[in-house]
């Protein structure tokens, strides 16, 4: 195929993922350096990540879940130093009125629910593909394709795209976090296993709020995960201390 159409495909397989399971390091504007792995189902949404941010005041990494619209953050021993021996700050999103993909975003918590394989199919949108050749990957025999992308392309491409209503959101979500942060044009490198599955992909950019390095391995795909909330004695609930206060 050409890089065009094997990029394509990939991204059409994108499409039929139900779960993952991912690693993720680089660097992320107003984060800083980050490294984190996670598992992830889409149908129904639920997240089980830990992530480690440089600088951040904690005694390992902050554990996130996803259960139900409901988002749990534990940073260990630190964390329960704030919340009254809590070691889980529990947020229900529904009762805050925030959506629930946008939520981790919303309360700080950065790349907690972003779906890494609808962030790989940008690359479609863009008309300057090239094969590098082909690389090892974890294991795993891979061909390397790179490309650049503007936020204007992602933007026109999205137009003429037919999809359902809950692609078309998250898509236009994401374009919209990269025209927030600035990212004018986004290098990226993307790494296509045998069987037409993404891999491995790389983005760049120099943004507006510093630069943009992130690269997510895929472990694996569509099999089960399930995310438990942690036990409801651990967990300090920011909806009820909202209520609390405003009775108080």
């Amino acid at each position: 195929m050409t890089p065009a159409a094997a990029v394509a495909e990939a991204a059409k397989n994108a499409e039929q993922i139900t779960s993952m399971h991912y690693r993720m390091t680089g660097t992320v504007p107003g984060e800083g350096k980050v490294s984190g792995e996670a598992r992830m189902s889409l149908k129904p949404l639920a997240m089980a990540m830990k992530m480690t941010v440089a600088g951040q005041d904690t005694d390992g990494p902050v554990e996130i879940r996803l259960v139900d619209q409901v988002m749990y953050v534990g940073g260990g021993a630190a964390a329960a130093k704030e919340l009254n021996g809590k070691s889980w700050l529990k947020f229900d999103l529904s009762a805050l009125g925030m959506d629930k993909e946008l939520g981790a975003d919303q309360l700080g918590a950065g790349q907690a629910d972003r779906n890494p394989a609808q962030e790989s199919t940008f690359l479609t949108d863009s008309k300057r593909v090239t094969k590098v050749g082909t690389e090892t990957v974890g294991g795993v025999k891979t061909t390397h394709y790179k490309g650049e992308v503007s936020v204007d392309e992602m933007r026109a491409a999205l137009k003429k795209q037919h999809l359902d209503k809950a692609t078309l959101d998250r898509r236009e979500k994401s374009i919209d976090a990269y025209e927030k942060m600035g990212a004018g044009a986004i290098s990226m490198d993307m790494w296509i296993d045998g069987s037409n599955h993404t891999k491995q992909f790389r983005m760049r950019s120099d943004t507006d709020k510093g630069p943009l390095d992130t690269t997510i391995t895929f472990l694996d795909f569509n099999k089960p995960v399930t995310v438990t909330a942690p036990p409801a004695k651990d967990t300090f609930s920011f909806a009820d201390a909202m209520k609390d206060a405003q009775q108080g």
